[in-house]
């Protein structure tokens, strides 16, 4: 966990929401010197900055809608803080709460250098970003379909089985209403393939304009990435969109971590407790190493012996974990180091 640490002469919390924002001010002091309810706006944020100078920071929660306070700190010169949401339990464990009172103690947070931070994410990459992110959403969209008609394949006790692969022809989803008697299952079963085909459009449409059009921020780090067995253009692209510079992060444990890819340990007065904060990190990127892990095993002999012996010694499911583990690991010694892939480096024990 980091913390803001800066001295500044105004500290400027905002509880922030989609219209309304409540602006506190405190000096460095401890006094509350502005304190009130305005519409979010850049020209009420302006008055309220262009009043106290700019030995100012202004800090907000993390939520949906700070990408426009960000962008307005970045183009005036002022000191950003982003709060991390899951550790700003100061504010979501007041007995009382209310936008007035998070926004004073998000103000004395900042000055007290108790205010837990978040990434914020850069202007110039946050749109591409936002693009793999939606991408994402349709490509589990569709496998639920998928997954949908599966089941109902299964439940009906029809023969020949479906598959994710099979699924992807066309030509083969054209002949999947044959296989139904019942008029109702049939409408059902066309309505699932009429939005996966609307999905899987989407999802060709937007693959085909990110590769065409897309400008890749970092060429060789991409190509890096793609030296790894398994990995195409688009999961490359969505890990490097993702962690926007290896720089961010001082030790490999680190990058882990937010790459939810390590259980942290809970441990108090020698007690060790199981679970709890799984959540922080980035869900995305624990996506994209997981998928990786998949991929890697794809036609590739040596990663697959190498699979089954971890299976053997740890089951199943903790083998991808441990293999997706290590492809993290991986790729922030190859970005760090702006090495390739070396598989004799990645199977050592």
């Amino acid at each position: 966990m980091r913390f803001y640490k800066n001295q500044h002469q105004f500290y400027i919390g905002i509880d922030l929401h989609a219209r309304m924002m409540y602006i506190c001010v405190i000096n460095n002091l401890g006094e509350t010197v502005f304190h009130k309810n305005m519409e979010c706006s850049t020209d009420n944020l302006e008055l309220v900055t262009n009043t106290f100078g700019k030995d100012i920071v202004i800090g907000v929660e993390c939520i949906f809608t700070w990408y426009w306070i960000a962008d307005f700190c970045a183009e005036r010169g002022i000191d950003f803080a982003l709060g991390h949401a899951l550790y700003m339990k100061a504010i979501h464990g007041g007995k009382t709460k209310s936008d007035k009172i998070d926004s004073e103690k998000i103000a004395n947070m900042l000055r007290g250098g108790m205010f837990p931070i978040a990434y914020a994410y850069p202007k110039e990459k946050r749109a591409v970003r936002d693009l793999l992110r939606r991408r994402l959403y349709f490509v589990r969209q569709r496998a639920e379909l998928s997954v949908h008609l599966q089941n109902t394949n299964h439940q009906y006790n029809i023969n020949e089985p479906l598959t994710s692969s099979r699924m992807r022809s066309e030509a083969y989803r054209n002949t999947i209403p044959q296989k139904f008697r019942d008029s109702a299952v049939l409408k059902m079963v066309d309505a699932d393939l009429f939005m996966f085909q609307s999905y899987h459009d989407i999802i060709t449409k937007l693959e085909f304009q990110i590769e065409d059009c897309m400008e890749i921020q970092d060429p060789y780090s991409f190509s890096l990435l793609r030296s790894i067995p398994g990995l195409g253009f688009i999961l490359p692209l969505t890990i490097l969109y993702e962690i926007d510079t290896i720089n961010r992060f001082s030790d490999v444990g680190k990058f882990i971590s937010y790459c939810r890819l390590v259980k942290c340990s809970h441990e108090s007065a020698g007690k060790k407790e199981k679970g709890g904060h799984n959540k922080i990190g980035n869900v995305h990127l624990k996506w994209a190493f997981s998928e990786a892990a998949v991929l890697f095993l794809r036609n590739n002999e040596r990663g697959q012996k190498w699979h089954e012996r971890l299976v053997s010694r740890y089951g199943k499911a903790k083998a991808m974990s441990l293999i997706a583990q290590k492809l993290g690991r991986t790729v922030y010694y190859m970005l760090k180091r702006k090495e390739p892939f070396d598989p004799d480096k990645f199977y050592q024990d």
